[in-house]
């Protein structure tokens, strides 16, 4: 009885020891608008900084272009009813404004900038910032493509015989046919 006795206090008080570590560690409720979130500064209470959450983002389409081309913008603030400015050294300052719960804008990447990765920020105006990385290239000029076949890739004296040799068979073949079926008819 008694390693039972033992065992029935040990218990509750290994749990205790257990738990109140876990629970001390659990986070802390954030703090709201209320006196938690204020601060003394000068006699006046000031609003604590708040940190920018998951929903502060800014998009770049497409994220790799060519100088001089057009890219789209989508970003979000805390407050998305106000306009906000993306800023490049791509493409400068552009405001984006409010749509569909959004921000959005377009921007076009300047003709002479020089083929890297640029940084692009959101500046909100409520203190929030966010970037992302837009990425420019030279300009390509397309190739020709590879000369596989007749699609248009044949050149020289080959190339003006294709149809009257395509043609001059189809008849001898018609030709051919209109022969053999009247012997046909006249064994028949």
């Amino acid at each position: 009885m008694a390693p039972l006795l033992a065992l029935a206090t040990v218990t509750p008080l290994l749990a205790v020891a257990l738990a109140v570590p876990i629970w001390l560690a659990t986070p802390a409720r954030a703090a709201g608008p209320g006196p938690a979130a204020v601060q003394e500064a000068a006699g006046h209470p000031v609003a604590a900084p708040q940190p920018p959450g998951p929903n502060v983002f800014i998009e770049v389409s497409p994220g790799t272009v060519e100088p001089g081309h057009l890219v789209g913008l989508k970003a979000s603030c805390q407050d998305n009813s106000v306009g906000a400015i993306a800023v490049s050294d791509a493409f400068g300052r552009v405001a984006v404004q409010p749509q569909r719960g959004l921000l959005t804008g377009t921007a076009q990447v300047k003709e002479r900038v020089l083929p890297g990765s640029y940084r692009v920020k959101l500046e909100c105006r409520g203190g929030e910032t966010a970037s992302t990385m837009l990425q420019v290239v030279r300009t390509v000029k397309p190739s020709r493509g590879p000369a596989t076949g007749f699609g248009g890739g044949a050149g020289g004296v080959a190339s003006g015989l294709l149809l009257p040799g395509g043609l001059a068979l189809t008849i001898a073949g018609m030709v051919v046919w209109i022969v053999a079926t009247r012997r046909r008819g006249v064994r028949g």
